[in-house]
């Protein structure tokens, strides 16, 4: 949806991950996540068109004090899509394009960071899982196809992992531009005053979107009835610069963000 796929034509395919599925809590589990799949695909009106599993991944060994032991994978499901594009002109890329655009939050936040990368690398539990609001995140796929569709987004990036922090800057460092990213709006409209929470929650249904300034009228008539809010400015520094009502809370060159996000693959 993203890059400009018709929302409405949308295959899917499962793959299941699971341990053995002799043990009753396995096999509720992978139940579960297929009752999911089907409310789901029904939902969105997405068939699956194939799929594969990989069961009983459980091995057992004997530890060094002669106990035996089980490790077992953790369940994991991985859901692909293919979309279609009727012109592949009018693709989409998620890479900041001029100067001057406006950067607009298209979906509804949440304090929502259980089970995030946010909780993951700084050791924290408990939380909210993100929840799936299937009939408002429809109405917002297809906004953000007629909006593609007219040429009113310049560039586009789904929220996902990182969430919003992660989302902005992959954008700017991907199109050497720099953003001043301004939480306030953000903050009203969820009624969320945490900044790590506005910043790293992984919501689902959400993207940011680079509009040039003569389009945010056609845009907001266009997303009448959708969740969104302004989010910030293009500049032609090499900067990322996010501030919420109390201040300035980063400010990164875009080599330092970039550096990090290849870290991983830094192998030397």
């Amino acid at each position: 949806v993203a890059v400009g796929a018709d929302p409405s034509r949308i295959a899917i395919l499962d793959n299941f991950c699971w341990g053995n599925t002799e043990r009753p809590e396995i096999l509720g589990s992978l139940v579960r996540a297929a009752l999911a799949c089907r409310d789901f695909a029904i939902a969105f009106r997405t068939p699956f068109i194939s799929g594969k599993d990989s069961l009983n991944n459980e091995f057992a060994y004997t530890d060094s004090s002669g106990e035996k032991r089980n490790v077992t994978i953790p369940s994991s499901l991985l859901i692909s899509a293919l979309g279609q594009l009727e012109d592949v002109e009018l693709a989409v890329t998620m890479d900041l394009k001029q100067a001057g655009n406006r950067l607009l939050l298209v979906g509804s936040t949440f304090d929502e960071l259980g089970g995030s990368h946010f909780a993951l690398v700084n050791n924290l539990t408990g939380g909210n899982v993100p929840r799936v609001d299937s009939e408002m995140a429809s109405k917002v796929f297809a906004a953000i196809h007629r909006a593609i569709q007219k040429g009113l987004i310049r560039s586009c990036h789904d929220l996902s992992e990182g969430g919003l922090a992660v989302a902005v800057a992959e954008m700017a460092f991907a199109g050497g531009l720099g953003a001043d990213l301004d939480l306030t709006a953000l903050s009203e409209s969820s009624g969320i005053s945490d900044p790590a929470a506005l910043l790293f929650s992984e919501s689902n249904s959400r993207f940011l979107v680079e509009v040039a300034p003569e389009h945010e009228q056609p845009i907001a008539d266009l997303f009448h009835g959708i969740p969104f809010s302004p989010a910030g400015i293009v500049n032609d520094s090499n900067k990322l610069q996010i501030s919420s009502p109390g201040g300035t809370i980063i400010e990164s060159d875009l080599s330092e963000l970039k550096s990090a996000w290849q870290n991983t693959l830094d192998w030397d």
